[in-house]
C-alpha cells in the first residue's frame, strides 16, 4: 500500500523541525517518504458546555504530499455527523480577539474649551465598570487493532481506531507502511490504557489546494461527550527538538478556565513602553513572556479572559472580532444558548515548553472571574495587575502615551486626560501573532517598560547619573608640555628681581 504520513495528537500550534522554536503540536509526525514535515501555523479552539466539547483545528501543512493523517485521541468514537470541515478565515479572527495588544494614547489639550468632550483625568476616581465591556471588546491490521468506523468529510478520508494495547497500535502502524519516531509506544501506552480512540483524517493529495509550498488543509471541527475536560499533548513530546509553544483558546457561555494540574499565572499587564516597541511588539512581548515563565517555571500563563456581548465584544477591539456567526461555527450550533446569540467568554492560555518539561495532559478548572488590563484609573493610578471581580475583562495589553507637546496658556491645567490622536483618526491596537517565531534574546526588557515589574522581578532601566569631578588646588591643574620647566623658570627670575630690589634699597639707606 502506499505509505502514508501521520500526525498523533489532539491539537495545537505550530511545530519547526528545523529551527527547534515553533508553535506546538499536541502529537507527532511520521513521514512514510522520510521527508522532513512540519507544520507552522495550527489553532485549537474549544468550545466547552455542561460535559459536551466541540474542538476546532487549524493546519497549515508543510512537507510531504504522498499521504498526510491527523491522528486525534478522543473518548468515544465519532459518527459521520458529528465531524465537519470549517472556513480558515474563523481562526484568524479568534486569534486577534485574544493576542496580546498594543495601544496608543494622546494627552488631550490641558486647556480645553467649555464643549469639548474629554476623558476622565488620570487622578479622578476610579471608573466602575457594572459588569459591561469598554467601547474600546485500512487496510490489515493486528489483532490488537479494530477499525471503528470510516467515512469522508471533505479532503479527509476519516478513520476511528481503537486499540487494546499501544505496543498493538505501534506494530499497526509500522505494519501499514507509517514511519512513527522511536519511543513512540510510551505515550501512546496512557491513551490506550484510558481507553481512548484514535480519530485519523488522511488527506487526499489530489483535493488539497497549495499556497506555495504549504498544503492549505481545511480545518476539521468534532465534538463528543466527556466528564473529563482536558486536552493531550504528550504525544507532541516525540518530535520535540526544543522549545514549543501551545495556545488555547476556550469559549464558555459564562466561564473562565485555567489548567487544574500545573502552575496558573497572569502575564503582567497594563504598563507603558517606549515608543520604539511598536516596530518591535512580537519581539518584545516574547520578551515579557520569556521572563514571566523563568519566574514561574513550568506555569501556563493567562493573557486573556473577556466577557463579550452582542455590540460590546472587546476593549479595544481589532479591526474584525469575531461575529455571532463565527461562534455558530466554532460549536454554538451544537451547544446553543447564550453562545449561539454572541454571549460567552473567551479565554487564552498559553505554554511554552520543552520535551521533558510536561509530565501530564493539560487539565482545564472553571476558575473565579477577574478583571484587568483596561483604561481605568484609580486612586493609586492605572489599574494593576488582575483582581477578582463579577465579570471577566482581563487582558494583555500595553500603551505608548504621547504627552501634549503645544502650548499651555490657561492658569488652571489639566494634566493627564488621554485620549485619541489629534486627527480624530484613532489607530487600530497592534496584535502580537506567531508569538513562537518571534526574535528571542536580543531585547532587553528593561529598556522598554514604563515601570518596574515587581512581579517578575525585573527593574526599568535607570541611566547613571555622570560623576562630577570637584575643582581641586590651581597648581593641581595639568599643564602643557615643558609647562614645569617654563614655570620653574618665572619662579626663578622672580626671585632673582626681588633680590636685586631689595639690595638696591638697603644701598641707597647706607
Amino acid at each position: 500500500m502506499r505509505k502514508l504520513a501521520i500526525t498523533i495528537g489532539a491539537a495545537a500550534l505550530a511545530l519547526t523541525m528545523q529551527t527547534g522554536a515553533a508553535e506546538a503540536f499536541c502529537g507527532f509526525y511520521v513521514s512514510g517518504s522520510g521527508g522532513k514535515m512540519f507544520n507552522d501555523a495550527t489553532q485549537v479552539v474549544l468550545m466547552r458546555e455542561g460535559t459536551r466539547t466541540v474542538l476546532s483545528m487549524q493546519n497549515s501543512y508543510k512537507g510531504p504530499l504522498e499521504d498526510f493523517a491527523m491522528v486525534v485521541p478522543v473518548p468515544v468514537v465519532l459518527k459521520e455527523a458529528e465531524v465537519k470541515t470549517l472556513p480558515d478565515d474563523v481562526f484568524d479572527r479568534i486569534d486577534q480577539l485574544g493576542a496580546p495588544r498594543l495601544v496608543e494614547y494622546w494627552e488631550q489639550d490641558p486647556c480645553p474649551q467649555p464643549d469639548d468632550y474629554r476623558r476622565r483625568p488620570m487622578a479622578s476616581p476610579p471608573r466602575k465598570m457594572a459588569g459591561r465591556a469598554m467601547n474600546e471588546g485500512a487496510s490489515g491490521s493486528a489483532p490488537t487493532v479494530t477499525i471503528e468506523a470510516q467515512f469522508d468529510v471533505g479532503e479527509y478520508k476519516i478513520l476511528i481506531l481503537s486499540a487494546t494495547e499501544a505496543a498493538g497500535l505501534e506494530t499497526w502502524l509500522n505494519q501499514n507502511g507509517y514511519k512513527i519516531p522511536a519511543g513512540a509506544e510510551p505515550l501512546l501506552r496512557p491513551y490506550v490504557e484510558a481507553g481512548s480512540k484514535f480519530f485519523v483524517a488522511k488527506v487526499d493529495p489530489k483535493k488539497v489546494k497549495m499556497e506555495g509550498d504549504r498544503a492549505a488543509l481545511s480545518p476539521l471541527r468534532f465534538h463528543y461527550d466527556s466528564e473529563e475536560f482536558s486536552l493531550p499533548i504528550r504525544l507532541g513530546m516525540a518530535n520535540s527538538s526544543g522549545k514549543q509553544d501551545l495556545i488555547v483558546n476556550i469559549l464558555s457561555a459564562d466561564k473562565r478556565f485555567e489548567v487544574a494540574n500545573y502552575k496558573n499565572v497572569f502575564i503582567p499587564t497594563n504598563f507603558d513602553v517606549k515608543n520604539s516597541v511598536r516596530e518591535r511588539f512580537g519581539e518584545f512581548y516574547a520578551a515579557l513572556f520569556d521572563k514571566t515563565l523563568e519566574k514561574n517555571p513550568g506555569a501556563i500563563i493567562t493573557e486573556y479572559a473577556w466577557t463579550a456581548q452582542p455590540r460590546m465584544k472587546c476593549d479595544p477591539c481589532p479591526p474584525q472580532p469575531p461575529g455571532d456567526a463565527d461562534m455558530l461555527t466554532f460549536g454554538g450550533d451544537i451547544i446553543g444558548g447564550t453562545m449561539a446569540r454572541g454571549t460567552y467568554v473567551l479565554t487564552r492560555l498559553h505554554a511554552r515548553y520543552g520535551k521533558n518539561d510536561m509530565k501530564d495532559d493539560l487539565r482545564f478548572a472553571e476558575a473565579k472571574p477577574v478583571t484587568g488590563g483596561r483604561e481605568v484609573w484609580q486612586n493609586k493610578g492605572l489599574e494593576y495587575g488582575a483582581t477578582p471581580s463579577d465579570r471577566n475583562f482581563f487582558q494583555a495589553r500595553y500603551a505608548i502615551r504621547h504627552w501634549w507637546t503645544g502650548p499651555i496658556k490657561c492658569k488652571n491645567p489639566q494634566r493627564g486626560v488621554w485620549g485619541g490622536p489629534p486627527n480624530g483618526r484613532p489607530p487600530s491596537p497592534i496584535a502580537a501573532n506567531k508569538l513562537a517565531f518571534a526574535p528571542r534574546g536580543k531585547l532587553a526588557l528593561p529598556n522598554y517598560i514604563g515601570r518596574d515589574l515587581w512581579e517578575i522581578g525585573v527593574r526599568k532601566y535607570k541611566p547613571k547619573p555622570k560623576p562630577v569631578t570637584p575643582p581641586g588646588p590651581m597648581l593641581e591643574k595639568p599643564l602643557p608640555p615643558g609647562g614645569a620647566r617654563t614655570q620653574g623658570l618665572a619662579i626663578g627670575v622672580l626671585a632673582g628681581l626681588a633680590l636685586i630690589g631689595l639690595l638696591h634699597r638697603r644701598a641707597r639707606r647706607t
